[in-house]
């Protein structure tokens, strides 16, 4: 698995990014997480993004998952 081969489609927080996860893997498109904010914790420094993370698919599944990211969107959108 190569990083050129997936493209971000959504970051936000860890339970926002799960609720996308789920709903894409309900889907049958296997996403990857990548928390930004990791590197900063383990060195004992804190980041205004902590729990922050994006939410990766294959290219081969982008344009599966875009509706499904959308409706997402849509839904947190009150």
């Amino acid at each position: 698995m190569e990083e050129r081969d997936y493209i971000k489609v959504f970051s936000g927080t860890f339970i926002i990014v799960q609720l996308a996860m789920d709903r894409l893997e309900s889907a049958g498109i296997n996403a990857v997480v990548k928390e930004e904010s990791g590197l900063g914790r383990h060195s004992g420094f804190s980041s205004a993004n902590s729990g922050y993370q994006e939410l990766y698919v294959s290219r081969e599944e982008l344009d599966f998952a875009i509706p499904i990211i959308e409706a997402v969107k849509a839904d947190l959108e009150v």
